[in-house]
Parts: C-alpha cells; sequence; structure tokens
C-alpha cells in the first residue's frame, strides 16, 4: 500500500459554464443521485438551472460534496452540466485505476475524511484545498483492477435484484388494477369510502429529548417518520418509557395498522408502512387503524401503489409540503368485499416474500462490497 495525497489521485474539474435554454435536458443535480448507486436514472430540469454549472464528461465520477454525509456518488451517463455544490472528478491514471476510481470515492476511509472536512451549520460542504491535502493509502494498480473487476460483478449483481424489486411491485400493482381498477375507473363498480369513513386515524409525538428519564431503558417501541421506508416495521430504532409515554400526546399504534409519513425530507412523506408490533410514532406520522371491512394488507397496497398522488395532495409532489390528518381522512378507497381483498393480500404477501429474499441478497452483496472497499 503506498500513501498519496487525495489531489495526487483524483482531478478536480472546475471548468464552468451559465445554462442555456438547451441545457436543462442535460442537468444533474444532487437530487438526482441516490446514495449507494453509481447509475442516474433521472436528470433534467423543467427550466434552465440558474447560476453557473459545473461541466461534466461522460464517465467523470460525481461527487455531492454539500452535505458529503449523504455519500452521492455517481457516474456521469452523458456530457452535461452538474450541481455546482458537488465536484466533478477524475482519476489520475498514473497511481488510481479508472474502474476501481469510483468504488474508491464511495469507501468508508474517503467519505468519513469528506465529513471531517465539512463546514459549515445547516449545509455543510468541503473545501477543495482541504481535501487536497488529505492522505489515503492505494493497493498497486494491478490489485487495483483485480479488485475493480470483482467489485463491478457484485455491483452490477447488486442492481440487477434492485430491478427485480421494482419488478416485483410493478406486478404487484398491475394485478390489483386488474382486480379493482382505479378510483377514477372503477370498472368493477366497488363501493368507494374515504379512509375516514373506515378508519381511526391519528398522529404521534415525541417525548423531550432533555429529559434521559423519557428515553434511557424504554420498552414501548417509538417510531420515527424516516423508518417509514422500512415497508414492514418489525421493531424502532428508538424505544421510549412509560413515563416519556405519558409525557407525550403519542398514542399506541396496533399491530397491522397502516402509517403514512405526513411529512419528512426527500422522498419520505407519502411513504406508507405496515406495523407487524405495537408500536407508537412521532408526530411526522399518521397511523391508519382499519376496521373489520379492510384488510390492512389490502390497504397497504392500495396506498403503496398510489405514492405521487398521495404527495400531491399536500400541494407539492416535489419540493416542501405536508399531509395532516384531514387530507388522509378525505381520500377516497375502492373497497371490494373482504374476500377479494384477502384474495388479493395472499397475492401481495407472496410478492412481500420475493422481496425479503431478494433484500437478503441485496445486503449480503452490499457487505462483501464494502468488504472489498474497506479492506
Amino acid at each position: 500500500m503506498t500513501k498519496y495525497k487525495f489531489d495526487e489521485i483524483a482531478i478536480n474539474s472546475t471548468q464552468k459554464k451559465k445554462p442555456t435554454e438547451e441545457d436543462k435536458v442535460y442537468y444533474i443535480g444532487l437530487e438526482h443521485i441516490d446514495p449507494g448507486c453509481f447509475d442516474v436514472v433521472r436528470w433534467g430540469s423543467d427550466v434552465a438551472p440558474t447560476g453557473d454549472k459545473l461541466l461534466m464528461q461522460k464517465g467523470d465520477v460525481l461527487f455531492g460534496k454539500r452535505r458529503a454525509y449523504q455519500r452521492k456518488v455517481a457516474i456521469a451517463p452523458f456530457d452535461g452540466i452538474f450541481s455546482a455544490h458537488g465536484m466533478v472528478l477524475r482519476p489520475n491514471l498514473k497511481v488510481i485505476d479508472a474502474n476501481y476510481f469510483p468504488f474508491f470515492i464511495s469507501s468508508d476511509k474517503f467519505m468519513e475524511t469528506a465529513v471531517r472536512m465539512s463546514v459549515g451549520g445547516l449545509s455543510p460542504t468541503i473545501n477543495w484545498k482541504d481535501l487536497a491535502r488529505q492522505e489515503f493509502e492505494l493497493p498497486s494498480l494491478d490489485e487495483q483492477k483485480v479488485l475493480a473487476d470483482k467489485l463491478w460483478a457484485a455491483y452490477r449483481l447488486k442492481e440487477a435484484y434492485k430491478k427485480l424489486l421494482v419488478a416485483t411491485d410493478e406486478m404487484v400493482k398491475s394485478q390489483f388494477i386488474e382486480m379493482f381498477g382505479t378510483v377514477e375507473n372503477n370498472t368493477h363498480n366497488f363501493p368507494i369510502m374515504t379512509i375516514g369513513e373506515f378508519a381511526n386515524c391519528f398522529a404521534g409525538a415525541t417525548p423531550s429529548t432533555s429529559h434521559p428519564e423519557y428515553w434511557e431503558n424504554g420498552r414501548i417501541r417509538w417510531m420515527s417518520s424516516g423508518e417509514v421506508h422500512k415497508g414492514h416495521v418489525e421493531d424502532t430504532d428508538s424505544r421510549i418509557t412509560e413515563l416519556g409515554y405519558k409525557s407525550a400526546s403519542t398514542r399506541m399504534v396496533p399491530i397491522h395498522s397502516i402509517v403514512i409519513a405526513i411529512a419528512g425530507q426527500g422522498k419520505t412523506r407519502g411513504t406508507v408502512a405496515i406495523t407487524e408490533v405495537d408500536l407508537c410514532t412521532n408526530q411526522s406520522l399518521c397511523a391508519i387503524v382499519p376496521d373489520e371491512r379492510v384488510n390492512y394488507s389490502y390497504l397497504y397496497h392500495n396506498l403503496q401503489g398510489r405514492y405521487l398522488e398521495l404527495r400531491g395532495l399536500s400541494g407539492d409532489v416535489n419540493g416542501r409540503g405536508g399531509l395532516n390528518l384531514k387530507i388522509i381522512q378525505k381520500i377516497p378507497v375502492i373497497l371490494p368485499p373482504i374476500e377479494k381483498q384477502q384474495q388479493f393480500a395472499s397475492i401481495a404477501q407472496q410478492a412481500d416474500k420475493s422481496k425479503f429474499e431478494l433484500r437478503k441478497s441485496i445486503d449480503a452483496i452490499d457487505k462483501v462490497i464494502k468488504s472489498l472497499i474497506n479492506n
């Protein structure tokens, strides 16, 4: 292993341009980059971006220097422009293999250093001069090439599994529409009711974090809005005490209820999950507890397939905004006979089992990738 300063490993391309109307099609912002994924699957802007942007070439490594803790690293899929809150990096081929380079940038060692170098409060960012003089160890070029082959094989397999996850969701959504139609196109003439007519809806609360006795050694599961991405919530990251529970206006959510994020950053708002245990939630989650007329799995998949619609109900699909109890209670839902709901739930639960196995495989591959990069 040989030590190099970062500016000996990477070339920081700072060439910029002021975007024109034509450039909006080939613009990539930090919002277009998904953590843990080198592939950019969405890009562009409705209007020409304002302010100078970085010029990028196909194959460049794009790194989000603003809020580096989000670990946003991608490979430019075309020539275009990139957010000024990022860096356009190219490998110095004398010391680092081009195929190994993106994995190095996404490694724990580099990311931890980048976060440590960040300055600023709400939106910490990285100064190139500070990062440039940081030292990193690299294996020989021959070793890098061998590692890169293994890493890319694992990465491609992981991405293939992720595509199967998406395809499974699309299959379930298609099956739902075939069996029940939609509120707008109710071909089977099933009854339509609002959520408030068949379910009890309520939000949670957060005990004061300035009182350790509300949290330490707690046994009551307490769910934050970020945990809604688990889909099936079998446990929570935090627990509160009986004292903490009584101090706040949060309420117990029974097993097999639906929770929906009414606020939250990024993709969180509008996301739904099923509670597989009794728990309580914070104020950014709304619990939907259906009565005996509604199968919980049916309701979950109904709302899951309407993600963009739910975000749009708050008046803003892409940016800030929030749902509230009144909005959720007024959401219309097709209600077929309970036997039909249960029939669909059986199909959906089989799909969920397949997705569970896929996620296990993806997690295992991630561990292999991390081990190869970091060791």
